[in-house]
């Protein structure tokens, strides 16, 4: 059994107030959630609203499966609207 974790460091510039960041966070989140089966939470930076810090985790019988799904993720996260991915880092368990 394979665990992997990634944590994802956003800005969101457009957020003047913390309902702002909510707002944008949870629609990714959602979206995250939906396509890939991951469990994802905000865990760092809570009252500050131009920067979020979200753990995702999931769990594979494979590395390179979890490789290949986080790769797509941090695609995601890319591309969505309202947040800017600033990093991320992945580790394995």
């Amino acid at each position: 059994m394979i665990v992997g974790v990634m944590r994802i460091d956003l800005a969101i510039l457009e957020a003047r107030t913390l309902k702002d960041k909510r707002r944008a966070i949870k629609s990714l989140k959602q979206r995250l959630r939906d396509r890939f089966n991951v469990s994802v939470a905000e865990v760092d930076c809570h009252d500050v609203h131009k920067r979020c810090i979200l753990g995702l985790a999931m769990v594979s019988t494979e590395t390179r499966s979890t490789h290949s799904q986080f790769d797509l993720m941090v695609e995601l996260v890319r591309r969505a609207p309202r947040v800017d991915l600033l990093d991320y880092q992945r580790s394995f368990y």
